[in-house]
């Protein structure tokens, strides 16, 4: 499994997650010689945990209450507010039309169209330069 992060300096950095036998390997690849740890399940679970509660914290403190953008606005990181939660992998505007690309907490991706001046409620906007 791969995701991307951003480091410190605001590059996109690879992070492998592989399972093997009864350890989690996870590898960073921002260098060359790459940057990897292992742990038990039990510990994945743990720090799976503690990222979801941090990432709810985060979200509940950086904004109080929802902002409205239109949808050429949109950025990467974007949040949705509604019953689930709907983050903004990409957008491509091509004139009057925003192409959106979601994921769902779940891992589930999807494109959709909207008019480039749709109103779109964030339930977090992420800040300019993140």
């Amino acid at each position: 499994m791969s995701i991307e992060i951003d480091d410190t300096e605001g590059r996109r950095v690879p992070v492998e997650v592989t399972p093997g036998e009864l350890q989690v390997g996870i590898r960073f690849s921002a260098r060359p010689e790459g940057l990897s740890w292992s742990c038990t399940p039990a510990a994945a679970r743990e720090l799976a945990a503690a990222l979801v509660r941090a990432a709810e914290e985060a979200e509940r403190v950086s904004s109080a209450e929802p902002v409205t953008v239109t949808a050429s606005e949109l950025r990467r990181g974007d949040v949705r507010d509604g019953d689930r939660v709907m983050t903004v992998e990409s957008v491509r505007n091509d004139g009057s039309t925003a192409h959106v690309t979601w994921k769902s907490a779940a891992g589930r991706s999807w494109t959709q169209a909207y008019g480039a001046d749709a109103a779109i409620t964030l339930r977090y906007r992420v800040r300019a330069g993140d």
